[in-house]
């Protein structure tokens, strides 16, 4: 079957996730990653080169946007409480997970270091998906979820940097590269777009694409990952989309609208269901031990900072998927860990991303609705500041 048939069969898929998502009220990610596994397991559908290339730049894109939707001010003022909300959020399943794999399943070490670090990561792109389409990313508990997923993803990629990474000649040019464009960009950036940007040739999507593209292309040069500093170079040009509110609707339009769908198809793509049948049992233990510690460790701090959604923020912290996808695909290309491990520690992420978004989003979300938001008037009323609507039964149109 040919690209071009394959991408049709992809849309086949994508159309029916998208009306699922409304009929349902959750998250479209979920369906995307359900139908992803569905193709895979009843008609052997496989990545094919155009998905995995833009499913490997959708999961970046989501990154920086996620980066560009927190709260910079909101990290001062409440620097205790984002911090220890992400660094608990990485500890607890860390180590727990470190211990069984390698004390009772008897996993190597650096194996069991690939297993504890990708099912400690918390996905910023599911959560950001999440938050976009509930119109919570305004709300104070958005913006303190977004703000402790930054901490716990930089932890996992400290982590995975200071255990595997074995740096080459190019891993400096990726550090001064990263460094650079996260000083300069807020600087550049705004000028450029002033003289050539608001215009329908959309210039400034192609600057920040080209940025990103240049940070994966480094990073994959110096044996790194682009997730962190995407992120804080969307962390720096956050003042840039608050002034510039239509600058974020058309980011938005085209990461939501194209990009998003093949990094959740594409990861559903990547599992199939004879796979979960067959590692049942150490599947469900690995993802047990993921969310209760990640529970554990996250709601008394959440209760303590958040009057109200503190169980819709402490769920959110215990998705995964980008970042324990790429981990678990590192351990794998690199030969830590076998295509069997592999296996079990990709489904285990995948349902850390579909199980609590869905009980967040089915049963905490609702306690959200009387919640006092950062902006007053900005997510408490039905018609967000980036134009999201949010329709009585949950759905978003």
């Amino acid at each position: 079957m040919s690209d071009l048939a394959l991408l049709l069969f992809t849309f086949a898929f994508l159309v029916p996730a998208s009306m699922l998502s409304v009929e349902a009220a959750l998250s479209v990610s979920i369906f995307e990653i359900a139908l992803g596994i569905v193709a895979r397991s009843a008609f052997g559908m496989q990545p094919f080169p155009f998905l995995r290339l833009a499913a490997a730049f959708a999961g970046i894109a989501l990154t920086f946007l996620a980066g560009a939707e927190v709260d910079t001010r909101l990290i001062r003022t409440r620097f205790k409480e984002s911090f220890l909300i992400g660094i608990t959020s990485f500890l607890a399943p860390f180590l727990a997970v470190l211990a069984y794999c390698y004390g009772l399943l008897g996993w190597s070490w650096e194996a069991s270091e690939i297993g504890a670090i990708a099912l400690a990561t918390t996905s910023l792109a599911v959560v950001y998906a999440v938050l976009v389409e509930t119109g919570l990313t305004r709300h104070t508990v958005g913006k303190l979820t977004m703000a402790g997923c930054f901490v716990t993803d930089f932890f996992v990629s400290l982590a995975l940097s200071t255990l595997f990474v074995r740096p080459n000649l190019w891993t400096p040019v990726f550090l001064v590269v990263s460094v650079a464009l996260i000083v300069g960009a807020p600087r550049m950036l705004p000028r450029l777009f002033h003289r050539y940007g608001n215009r329908v040739i959309e210039f400034e999507a192609k600057v920040l694409f080209f940025l990103l593209f240049l940070l994966m292309v480094l990073g994959e040069m110096g044996n790194s990952h682009a997730m962190l500093p995407a992120f804080v170079l969307g962390l720096v040009l956050a003042p840039l989309f608050e002034r510039d509110q239509n600058l974020q609707r058309r980011m938005r339009t085209i990461c939501f609208g194209f990009l998003t769908p093949f990094f959740f198809f594409g990861s559903g793509l990547r599992i199939s269901l004879a796979t979960l049948a067959a590692s049942g049992g150490l599947l469900g233990t690995l993802f047990a031990i993921k969310i209760v510690t990640k529970v554990a460790a996250v709601y008394p701090f959440a209760s303590r900072f958040c009057s109200r959604g503190a169980m819709f923020l402490t769920l959110l912290m215990s998705t995964g998927l980008t970042m324990g996808t790429l981990t678990a695909t590192h351990g794998l290309d690199k030969g830590i860990i076998t295509e069997a491990q592999f296996g079990v520690l990709l489904a285990a992420v995948i349902a850390s991303a579909v199980v609590p978004t869905v009980v967040a989003q089915r049963w905490f979300q609702d306690e959200l609705e009387m919640a006092e938001t950062v902006d007053p008037g900005s997510a408490a009323t039905s018609e967000t500041a980036t134009g999201t609507t949010i329709q009585p039964d949950g759905g978003v149109i």
